[in-house]
C-alpha cells in the first residue's frame, strides 16, 4: 500500500525552485516515512539515484568523505560502491540517516558549490549538540519537518475523498456537515486517533481490514525503537530523558497536564531538565506546549520555560505506550473510544490529537493559565493559543479542547473578558456539530485543521 503525503510537493517544488543552489533536509522522527517518500520521489523525477544509509554505510563510503578536494574520486568511490550511474543534473544523491554521520553533512556546502547533483538529506536529531561538534553547518541547507499522516492524508489512505471535499467545503463556507455525514467523519476521526499517523500502523491497518490489533504491533515496535533510541542516543542524560518518557501519559492525564519533575526527580528544577526535554523536542518523538504569560505580546517573549506540557508527536502511539497489550487485547478499549464509552484519558487523547494537528500546521504550541488568589486555583485555562504571528499588531486564537459533548464555558469566557482587545476568534473544539455562537466558532475535531488553516 502507497501512502500519498504532502510533503512530496514540496520536494516537487525544491528540484523546481532551489536544488540548484541548496540542499534539502529533512527532519522527522524515526519511522515516520522520510527514506520511503525520498526514494519514491527519486525514482519519478531523477534519471538516477544513489541512497547512502549512514546506519549501514561502510567505512570506505564514510572515508570518501575527506576527498572533498578531489570530487572525481569522490564520485567515483559512490559510483563503484553502490553500482549506480550518475548523470550530470539528472541525478540525486541521498543522505539517510545523516545525524550518524555529521561530516556528510558539513560536506554539503561543497558538493551543492560544485554543482553536478542534486542532494536530499534525511534524519533527525540533527540539532542535537552531539551531532553538530565539530561540524561547520553548511548554509546550502533547506530545512522541512515531516510529520506523522496528518487526518486529511488518513483520509486518503481511508479512500475518503468525496467525504474529506465535503468536510472542506463545509469548512471554508463555515457550515455543518449533514448529520449522517458528520457521524461518519467522527467514526473515521476516532479512527484516527486509534490508529495514529505512523506510517506502518496506518498501513497494518487498513491492509488488514481496519484492525485495530494490527495497528497496536506495528505502534509498540514504534515505541520499543524510540525507547532504545533513548538508551542509545542521549547517553549524558539518557535516564531523565526516559524517565519524561515513561511518565508522558501520566503527566497527560492530569488536570493541568503539565509535566512534574518531582514525579520522576524528587528535588529537580528544570534548569537540569532543559537538554532532556530539548532531546524529546528535536527527535519529534514529543511536542512541547510552554505556557505563554502574557498574550498580549508575542508569545516568545512571555514563555514560560518553568510550566510545559508534553505531548506525543503521534496520538495512535500516546494510546498504545497509555495501554498495555493485556488492556488493548480485548477490543475493549477500541470499543469503548469508538462509542464515546471511555471514562478516563479521553480528553487527554482529544488534546493530544489537536496539538498534533497545530504541529503539522507549522505553529508551535503555547497554553494560558492564570491564578486566582482569592480562589486558589487557576481560574482560566486555555488548551493552546495561537497568533496571526504579526510582530505589530498581535491577534490571539484560543483554542479549547472538549471531549464530551456536555461541557462548561466558565474559563474560557474568562480569557475572553481579560485579553478581548486582542482575541481574533475563539474556538472551542468539541465532537458536536459545528455552530458559531456568542463563544465563537464550535467546532468538530475532524474539521479543526481545515478551519484555521
Amino acid at each position: 500500500m502507497e501512502l500519498k503525503r504532502k510533503i512530496y510537493d514540496k520536494l516537487v517544488e525544491w528540484k523546481e525552485k532551489y536544488s540548484k543552489n541548496y540542499a534539502l533536509m529533512i527532519e522527522g522522527a524515526r519511522r515516520i516515512g522520510k527514506s520511503t517518500i525520498v526514494e519514491t520521489f527519486a525514482q519519478k523525477n531523477y534519471k538516477s539515484y544513489v541512497i547512502i544509509d549512514f546506519a549501514i554505510a561502510s567505512e570506505k563510503i564514510k572515508r570518501n568523505f575527506f576527498n572533498l578536494n578531489k570530487l572525481d574520486i569522490f564520485f567515483q568511490n559512490i559510483f563503484l560502491e553502490y553500482n549506480v550511474e550518475l548523470f550530470k543534473n539528472e541525478s540525486l544523491i541521498i543522505f539517510d540517516e545523516v545525524q550518524k554521520y555529521p561530516k556528510a553533512r558539513e560536506a554539503i556546502k561543497y558538493l551543492v558549490k560544485d554543482g553536478r547533483y542534486s542532494y536530499i538529506e534525511t534524519g533527525s536529531l540533527i540539532s542535537i549538540k552531539e551531532n553538530v561538534n565539530d561540524i561547520v553547518i553548511p548554509s546550502e541547507e533547506m530545512k522541512i519537518k515531516m510529520y506523522p499522516l496528518d487526518f486529511e492524508e488518513f483520509l486518503w489512505a481511508a479512500n475518503e475523498n468525496i467525504l474529506l471535499n465535503y468536510i472542506k467545503k463545509c469548512a471554508e463556507d463555515k457550515v455543518a456537515l449533514d448529520n449522517q455525514y458528520h457521524t461518519n467523519a467522527m467514526r473515521l476521526f476516532k479512527e484516527y486517533m486509534i490508529v495514529g499517523g505512523m506510517p506502518q500502523s496506518v498501513i497494518s491497518y487498513f491492509e488488514n481490514s481496519r484492525d485495530f490489533n494490527k495497528a497496536d504491533i506495528a505502534k509498540r515496535e514504534i515505541l520499543s525503537l524510540y525507547k532504545d533510541d533513548i538508551n542509545k542516543a542521549a547517553k549524558r542524560y539518557n535516564s531523565k530523558v526516559s524517565a519524561i518518557f515513561e511518565n508522558i501519559s501520566g503527566y497527560l492525564s492530569t488536570h493541568e497536564k503539565k509535566v512534574v519533575l518531582s514525579k520522576v526527580d524528587e528535588g529537580a528544577m528544570f534548569s537540569k531538565y532543559d537538554e532532556p526535554l530539548f532531546w524529546l523536542d528535536d527527535s519529534m518523538i514529543c511536542n512541547l506546549c510552554y505556557k505563554c504569560n502574557d498574550p498580549n505580546v508575542g508569545f516568545s517573549l512571555n514563555k514560560d520555560n518553568s510550566e510545559v506540557k508534553c505531548y506525543m508527536g503521534d496520538t495512535g502511539l500516546l494510546i498504545s505506550h497509555t495501554f498495555n497489550e493485556n488492556e488493548i487485547s480485548s477490543n475493549q478499549l477500541y470499543n469503548s473510544i469508538m462509542n464515546d464509552k471511555l471514562s478516563i484519558n479521553k480528553g487527554m487523547f482529544y488534546e493530544n490529537v489537536i496539538s498534533q494537528m497545530i504541529v503539522a500546521l507549522g505553529k508551535k504550541l503555547y497554553f494560558y493559565t492564570h491564578y486566582s488568589i482569592e480562589r486558589h486555583k487557576n481560574d482560566i485555562e486555555i488548551d493552546f493559543l495561537i497568533s496571526n504571528e504579526s510582530k505589530t499588531n498581535i491577534k490571539v486564537f484560543p483554542i479549547e479542547v472538549k471531549s464530551s459533548k456536555n461541557y462548561t464555558n466558565t474559563s474560557y469566557n474568562l480569557f475572553k473578558n481579560r485579553f478581548r482587545k486582542k482575541i481574533a476568534a475563539s474556538y472551542i473544539v468539541h465532537p458536536k456539530q459545528f455552530v458559531i455562537d456568542e463563544n465563537g466558532y464550535r467546532i468538530p475535531p475532524y474539521m479543526f485543521p481545515f478551519f484555521i488553516k
